[in-house]
């Protein structure tokens, strides 16, 4: 893969040594002992950061920087083409759900007169109202308002649940020994991986389809098998979930969406 590419997968636990933090437009340089190489990435939330290699430095960092300036334009024009998922959620809000963008709809609670189904929003004395996404319905304070962080705080707790569950499942198909999972809330990584076998997960991963989570997962592990990006990697990600390329697509395509 070329040094200067936007940074899709962000799976390494972050570098050590922020050398400055970026002007408006600008670039935040870090040191990262495992680069062998200086390495121009724009991450998923629009930051570029220049990775400067164990025996660089930062004014070399910079001169790079200068030589791929072009690159760096064009990956910023792509970024701000990316579709945007809506800051507020609302009833009616359409919202990534399990590879799918879903309509928040009110729960439906009873048959009313004559048959007809009650929505919550005819009811409001209900003190326990709900919302539906697909056909997973989840508790709500009130139905009007932002319902986001309500709906994001039930994905994360469901991540919680079933990413450390998959994970070791494929680690048990893959014959990877991982030590321990755990989910978090990243901003600019699906995951990552750490040499002592510990894999943290974004909770973003239940809004993706499942193609897409296990494509994330099967990634971390094989990186507990080879701590790069080599040819030899991505041939070990290819055994392992040989639809990875219709996943990073996805990603490229979608993850914006989702805030990444």
């Amino acid at each position: 893969m070329s040094e200067q590419q936007e940074d899709l997968f962000g799976v390494f636990a972050p570098e050590a040594g922020v050398h400055r933090a970026p002007p408006e437009g600008g670039v935040v340089f870090e040191r990262s002992p495992r680069a062998r190489n200086y390495r121009l990435t724009l991450r998923r939330d629009g930051t570029a950061v220049a990775v400067i290699p164990a025996r660089g430095s930062v004014r070399e960092a910079e001169r790079f920087v200068a030589q791929h300036r072009d690159w760096l334009d064009r990956a910023r024009a792509r970024h701000a083409k990316r579709p945007r998922g809506a800051e507020v959620w609302a009833i009616g809000t359409r919202v990534m759900w399990r590879g799918e963008m879903t309509e928040i709809r009110p729960a439906l609670l009873r048959q009313g007169f004559e048959g007809q189904a009650t929505s919550l929003l005819a009811v409001p004395h209900e003190t326990r109202p709900q919302v539906c996404l697909a056909a997973d319905v989840f508790r709500v304070p009130a139905l009007e308002g932002d319902l986001r962080p309500t709906l994001e705080a039930h994905f994360a707790r469901r991540g919680k649940i079933e990413l450390p569950a998959r994970t070791w499942e494929l680690s048990a198909i893959t014959g990877v020994d991982v030590k321990q999972v755990t989910v978090r809330n990243q901003r600019s990584r699906w995951g990552s991986c750490s040499a002592n076998g510990t894999i943290s997960l974004n909770w973003r991963l239940v809004q993706t389809p499942e193609s897409v989570r296990d494509y994330i997962i099967y990634h971390e592990l094989m990186h507990l098998r080879e701590m790069n990006h080599s040819a030899r990697f991505w041939a070990r990600v290819e055994e392992v979930c040989p639809g990875w390329r219709e996943a990073e697509h996805w990603i490229k395509r979608n993850g914006s969406l989702l805030g990444l």
